[in-house]
């Protein structure tokens, strides 16, 4: 016998499935150009429902943004703990970088398109993600050999390089074509030779 879902894990499905709905049209539309009542129809449930999980549309967007930047913070977490990818930060950041903006395209999609038009909630919102982002690699960075003795704004300034990089690249990973694996592997070497020659100059720098 299969068994109801309990409120709870009602309440989280609700909650996805309106999470999903306003990821999937703002693939087309762009998320400030999507409605309320778009969403719940989308998600499968009335307008009322929306507002049990959501106070605005803003607050829903800020979710997404969330939702989108929790992979960014899992990868960097797990590098952390990830020997070869700080013995070959290089090679090792390019290609997981491809890998899980590939697997995650849509969050990314989201992030991409949004930074730069969507309403001022959600780009403050992402703009604060990246910063974080930064702040979080820059603990990684602060472990290799040279930076472990700079400043911390130093070290943060080198993971700012890393950051713009790395968005930069993801966008290109975003628009491309399914099934081309020359393409992939393009934007992963040119992600490799843009980070090499930043950390060229680490042993040089002074703080």
């Amino acid at each position: 016998m299969s068994v109801a879902p309990s409120r709870q894990e009602q309440k989280e499905r609700t909650r996805e499935a309106i999470l999903n709905a306003a990821l999937d049209l703002s693939r087309d539309h762009g998320f400030a150009q999507i409605s309320l009542r778009q969403v719940a129809r989308q998600a499968g449930v009335v307008p009322t429902a929306f507002y049990r999980h959501f106070d605005s549309m803003d607050e829903l967007g800020l979710a997404l943004v969330e939702r989108s930047f929790l992979t960014l913070r899992t990868m960097i977490r797990e590098a952390q703990g990830d020997p070869d990818v700080l013995d070959n930060i290089i090679e090792a950041s390019a290609e997981v970088l491809v890998r899980v903006v590939k697997q995650n395209r849509m969050h990314f999609a989201f992030v991409a398109r949004e930074r730069a038009s969507g309403s001022a909630a959600v780009r403050e919102a992402i703009q604060r993600e990246l910063e974080l982002f930064i702040s979080e690699l820059a603990v990684v960075l602060a472990r290799l050999p040279h930076l472990d003795r700079w400043s911390s704004d130093d070290v943060k300034m080198a993971s700012g390089l890393f950051v713009r990089n790395m968005v930069y690249r993801a966008e290109q990973v975003v628009q491309m074509p399914e099934g081309r694996p020359d393409r992939e592997e393009e934007i992963t070497r040119k992600a490799q030779r843009e980070m090499r020659l930043i950390v060229l100059g680490f042993e040089k720098w002074e703080s």
